[in-house]
């Protein structure tokens, strides 16, 4: 049998799917992973993936393109499929992609959907209430056939060794940058926990994008080592792997530390609920006001005046979560 699991939006998105894609393996001969740009490398990292088509949905991802009828014919083209699982999070329809899977001829699809699916779906699943994304693909992907085969922990395949990036001697990371601003503990806030935590007697090796440069020399100060720009994705989950602890806000950072095993301090702020997003399968602590105004609204930009669900958290919190995390590890 030729499966297809889709998870057309984010890094830490995709990193959720690894469980159901590990469930849909076990059964399938061949697994093709449908994702979107930004998701791509994740994907490469998921054990049981055979083959990753990546295509930029327009109803996905904070800046989607315009409706190509060309770009979505060759994409329904080049899909081949027995049976297909539709992942999505709790606030999108997997309608559209179930759609473009039917044109392409895919005989089986199964999605969680709220709305009514015509003849779309096959499955039509209904997740728990309040499941965690990780758990709700489970529950989708059992519902379509596929059981589950193992503890349903995040998993990445073995990372290359960090040693030549991270130096000799225990560390931790902190992660200062998200995808969008809301979900960003404040620069100087993350400054000041480096400062704090090198007082403590911690090594600290601070992370980021290629585009986020300033911003990591900026919370490095002298007193981290300063990886920014220098770690693709496997590199990353190397250098996380070898952490004692990692400190990140709800990003995709978060999940691949979870997903090699590491602790977390989480600061997280309650845009999206926790429930679904905290790092899952390790042991973490959440930072930040959880019943914050802003709690549930999505927003990208925080909507209250000094970001207080986030900036309301000390660098003395965050040494003292990861005094604690560190030593329960």
């Amino acid at each position: 049998m030729r499966a297809l699991v889709t998870r057309l939006d984010s890094f830490g998105d995709v990193l959720l799917a690894g469980p159901a894609v590990r469930a849909v393996a076990a059964r399938a001969d061949h697994v093709t992973l449908l994702c979107g740009p930004h998701g791509a490398p994740a994907a490469r990292l998921l054990p049981g993936v055979d083959e990753v088509i990546v295509w930029e949905s327009p109803w996905t991802g904070f800046r989607p393109p315009p409706v190509d009828r060309d770009d979505i014919g060759k994409l329904v083209a080049s899909l081949d499929a027995d049976a297909a699982l539709v992942l999505t999070s709790f606030h999108q329809s997997p309608l559209p992609t179930a759609l473009l899977l039917r044109l392409a001829g895919v005989p089986f699809i199964a999605a969680d959907s709220e709305d009514h699916p015509g003849s779309l779906l096959d499955v039509r699943h209904h997740r728990a209430p309040h499941a965690h994304e990780a758990e709700a693909a489970l529950d989708l992907a059992e519902a379509a056939g596929f059981p589950r085969v193992d503890d349903g922990r995040l998993r990445v395949l073995p990372p290359p060794a960090a040693d030549a990036l991270t130096g000799d001697g225990p560390y931790v990371v902190v992660h200062p940058g998200a995808s969008v601003p809301a979900r960003a503990w404040s620069p100087g806030r993350c400054a000041q926990a480096v400062r704090e935590l090198a007082a403590a007697g911690r090594r600290v090796v601070v992370t980021g994008g290629a585009g986020e440069r300033d911003l990591t020399a900026y919370v490095a100060g002298g007193r981290a080592l300063d990886l920014g720009g220098r770690t693709d994705a496997p590199r990353l989950a190397g250098v996380l792997a070898g952490a004692d602890c990692v400190v990140a806000g709800n990003t995709g950072p978060a999940h691949l530390a979870a997903a090699v095993g590491t602790p977390v301090v989480s600061l997280f702020a309650p845009v999206v609920p926790a429930e679904r997003w905290r790092p899952y399968g390790v042991p973490h602590l959440l930072l930040g006001d959880q019943d914050a105004p802003c709690a549930g609204s999505r927003a990208r930009r925080c909507p209250v005046p000094g970001h207080p669900c986030l900036d309301t958290v000390t660098a003395l919190d965050v040494v003292a979560a990861v005094d604690k995390l560190v030593e329960v590890a």
